[in-house]
């Protein structure tokens, strides 16, 4: 995984650009992906996490997410809805 902090910031970043919902589920913690503080108590990565979004550009996000998640090395799942 590259440098936390910079994976924090551009996920966090990159979700606030979609009106959708975008939710991490990592084991049993739901953290909204638009939040920094969240996301910092919660990426490792040795970790797999699933990622549920829903809302009018649901599709761009989840493509936007995915590609953000592989480039800093985490390991997530779109879960379809």
């Amino acid at each position: 995984m590259s440098n936390n902090n910079a994976a924090v910031v551009e996920i966090a970043q990159t979700a606030g650009q979609f009106t959708s919902s975008i939710v991490l589920q990592a084991e049993n913690k739901y953290i909204d992906v638009k939040s920094i503080l969240g996301l910092f108590t919660t990426l490792v990565s040795h970790q797999s996490y699933e990622l549920h979004v829903h809302g009018p550009d649901a599709d761009e996000a989840k493509k936007a997410m995915i590609d953000v998640f592989n480039k800093h090395g985490l390991n997530v799942n779109v879960v379809a809805e």
